[in-house]
């Protein structure tokens, strides 16, 4: 069985190229497909591949750089993809790999990390982000994005199979394209790492400092709280003004390795994820160094978080505001010792790389029988040749 891998592109490792790297695990000889690759040896050693085969996108200057400003050439160059050759295709898709073009004949199996969320539910925040709602701009814009979005269902509708990261992400799937999708969560590193280290008494957010992770609302909540201390890990266009904004029982931390991060998760009395994200491996990662999460109650965390009953790993908070935020740090402190180190380790190893390649694997299995099983058996009904009928006759 040959196979082919296609993930949207190469340029930077985070969650997404995780999965592509369990994928080849499952695949090792898998040939990866992929709009643009400019990795260094070091990191496609990392994630298990030596060379990609890519679009003829890979031929622009700097496009590691300028890539966002070429999406409307997207759709067509992941189209340009000769995949004739192999017997199964995956897909690793949070903008176009889906989209690919497959014969009748081959699998499709697109496991899809998200809708393209700046052409659905995030328009008007894209928007306003970017220089307003109105003006010549923001109608060009406007128009582009519909013109994806209508590209973005019809591609959505060319995979035999979608899976899903997320109950959260299979509804969106349902709402954009119609399909009902399987769901298989996303490998986490649910190992500890520095578990043994001793528990301080700060809070801690992580992540990129953009707007939609909400960590101002979170600093917002600590000048409420100013006897509490805040830990922020992690850079991004914000930092500046979250640090203007930051009163003296905040401290960034900025940039910091894996390794750094695990430690600072494992002596943290409980991280706080404000953002609305479609999986969210960073709660994961906490619990698996015993940490609980406080988390917005919306999204992936809904399927991460175990806010009540047993074994419970954390609490939700209902609106991304200080208010809300403040609220549930108290209430948190107030029951504090509920939360076993235990539990929550317990609770990050069901997201682990093993459970992805074994759940994976098995749907994939499934899917080659059941396709095998249909060509065999519309190829069994065809009507026998028709003898031609003779001049006389």
């Amino acid at each position: 069985m040959r196979v082919a891998i296609v993930h949207d592109w190469l340029y930077v490792i985070g969650g997404a190229e995780r999965v592509l790297k369990e994928l080849l695990r499952c695949y090792p000889g898998a040939d990866v497909f992929t709009l643009f690759d400019v990795l260094s040896d070091e990191e496609r050693a990392f994630i298990g591949f030596e060379k990609s085969r890519t679009s003829f996108l890979q031929r622009i200057p700097r496009i590691g750089k300028i890539h966002r400003a070429l999406l409307p050439l997207m759709p067509l160059a992941i189209e340009q993809l000769d995949l004739s050759g192999y017997d199964l295709v995956i897909s690793s898709s949070c903008a176009v790999a889906k989209g690919v073009i497959t014969g009748p004949d081959q699998m499709h199996i697109a496991y899809v990390h998200s809708p393209m969320r700046y052409a659905w539910d995030l328009q008007h925040q894209y928007l306003s982000e970017n220089r307003g709602p109105f003006g010549l701009k923001a109608a060009l814009a406007r128009i582009l994005l519909h013109r994806i979005r209508t590209w973005d269902t019809v591609s959505g509708l060319r995979a035999n199979v979608i899976v899903a990261n997320s109950a959260y992400v299979a509804r969106r799937i349902k709402k954009a394209f119609g399909r009902e999708a399987n769901v298989i969560h996303p490998p986490a590193d649910a190992m500890p790492h520095a578990a043994s280290e001793p528990r301080a008494s700060h809070f801690l957010v992580a992540g990129r400092l953009v707007s939609y992770k909400n960590t101002r609302a979170v600093i917002e909540a600590f000048k409420l709280m100013p006897e509490q201390k805040l830990i922020v890990a992690g850079t991004g266009p914000e930092a500046a003004s979250l640090r203007a904004a930051a009163g003296p029982n905040v401290t960034f931390a900025g940039y910091v390795s894996d390794a750094e991060m695990r430690r600072l998760m494992a002596a943290s009395r409980a991280l706080i994820f404000a953002g609305e994200e479609d999986f969210g491996i960073v709660p994961v990662e906490a619990q698996a160094e015993g940490t609980p999460v406080l988390a917005l109650g919306r999204g992936g965390a809904r399927e991460t978080v175990i806010a009540d009953g047993p074994g419970q790993t954390g609490m939700f908070f209902e609106k991304p505001d200080a208010d809300n935020i403040a609220a549930c740090v108290n209430a948190f402190l107030a029951k504090e010792a509920v939360f076993s180190k235990a539990a929550c380790q317990a609770h990050a190893r069901t997201f682990s790389a093993e459970r992805f390649q074994r759940q994976f694997k098995a749907l994939v299995d499934r899917e080659m029988q059941r396709m095998s099983f249909e060509v065999h058996s519309a190829r069994a009904v065809q009507p026998p040749p028709q003898r031609p009928l003779a001049a006389a006759e």
